[in-house]
């Protein structure tokens, strides 16, 4: 039977702990306590430290016992992301508490539950840069506002409101597809929104559109969609998150970008949407080593800077070495008339020779001729927009 499962290091959060297993109940729904800590629990619970640190590769021995702190709460968070694997089936939804330490280990299980079962975080961290936490899962990060250090006046509030949260999000019937269509990913920004929205016009009829903000976060979890069988193919037009891994960009893909569509063998047509940007925050954050460069700010908090033709020439030589490697359908469509909408005639990233740069180091790398499609137009007209539509469907249902 799957249950909610209230999760925390019951050594020094047990109060916690109990108290939202007994609001989930009160509520209608059965919950048990798991417990992370690595010393001796101050209450009762129903999944033992012990039986999560043996799911640890190296063993219970690598979790419990040692006198290192931090490496026993990084043993215990691989040991819980195993965990969670293993039980997903019985776990309907979960709820965990945390300082620094218990967020880690917590979050380290989360991430490895299917989208759609509710997670919550309460978590002394959750007002802060929640990334490393949350990664590419769906986890609601709940602020504590005070410490988990025992109930008070608040703490009861937030605890309350997170469990109730859940038992809501459990009880309610799920949303039923509203067709069979097949769903597919697409890659978007602000500078390639035009396109993206037409194409997802184009194919909306056929196609259940997933559309992903490439953020770095954004390609990563249709990428792990793509593996995990939930979308079945990509119209990846936005790669912009490569300009910021390669250059030091904030938005950055992983170096694993696209070697999804080679393990898969999906259909998939992309472009170089927005290439002609690496992402910054604001002003004062830009590495001085890219000072006299071409600026645009995006707003106070954004700052976004003009990639040169030999940092186009080295993604075009990056992209071309992945899709090389890729054994399914592939197409790459190059605008030659600019790739964003700032890099359009009279644009303040107008640069016709990175652009070349770019199309030359893709044509002179990528092995297979055919699967470059080179196109009179800017990437956000409406003719490159069909053009993407027409092509992906034909790779999709030949």
């Amino acid at each position: 039977m799957r249950v909610i499962h209230v999760v925390g290091t019951a050594d020094t959060k047990g109060e916690e702990l109990a108290y939202l297993r007994d609001l989930i109940a009160a509520g209608g729904q059965q919950a048990v306590i798991v417990d992370i800590g690595t010393r001796a629990p101050s209450i009762a619970v129903d999944i033992a430290a012990g039986d999560i640190a043996s799911c640890h590769p190296d063993g219970k021995g690598a979790v419990l016992g040692g006198s290192d702190r931090g490496a026993a709460v990084s043993a215990m968070g691989t040991a819980f992301a195993e965990w969670c694997r293993r039980h997903s089936g019985e776990i309907s939804g979960m709820v965990a508490v945390g300082g620094g330490g218990g967020t880690s280990m917590a979050c380290a299980g989360m991430r490895e539950l299917p989208y759609g079962v509710p997670k919550i975080m309460i978590s002394t961290l959750a007002s802060g840069d929640t990334a490393p936490y949350v990664g590419t899962s769906d986890i609601v990060m709940a602020p504590s506002v005070t410490d988990i250090a025992g109930l008070n006046r608040l703490s009861r509030v937030i605890l309350s409101n997170a469990a109730h949260a859940l038992v809501g999000a459990i009880s309610a019937s799920s949303p039923a597809a509203a067709d069979d269509k097949t769903a597919i990913g697409l890659t978007m920004f602000g500078v390639t929104t035009t396109c993206v929205n037409a194409i997802t016009e184009r194919l909306g009829d056929r196609y259940d559109c997933l559309v992903f903000h490439a953020t770095g976060t954004g390609g990563r979890s249709m990428e792990r969609l793509l593996e995990q069988g939930f979308i079945s193919g990509l119209v990846d037009i936005t790669t912009t998150e490569i300009a910021d891994l390669l250059f030091g960009g904030v938005l950055a893909a992983d170096s694993d970008r696209l070697d999804v569509v080679a393990r898969t063998g999906a259909p998939w047509v992309g472009s170089v949407g927005a290439l002609d940007i690496v992402n910054f925050w604001a002003p004062d954050t830009v590495p001085s080593k890219y000072r006299g460069r071409t600026f645009y700010e995006h707003n106070p908090n954004v700052t976004l800077m003009r990639t040169t033709a030999e940092e186009n020439a080295e993604m075009g030589r990056w992209i071309g070495r992945k899709l090389n490697a890729c054994d399914g359908p592939v197409r790459l469509l190059l605008p030659e008339k600019g790739v964003s909408a700032l890099d359009i005639e009279g644009g303040a990233f107008r640069d016709p020779e990175a652009d070349a740069a770019l199309f030359d180091a893709l044509r002179d790398t990528i092995e297979d001729k055919a699967r470059l499609v080179f196109l009179p137009c800017h990437i956000n007209d409406p003719a490159f927009a069909e053009a993407a539509a027409n092509i992906f469907q034909d790779l999709m249902e030949p």
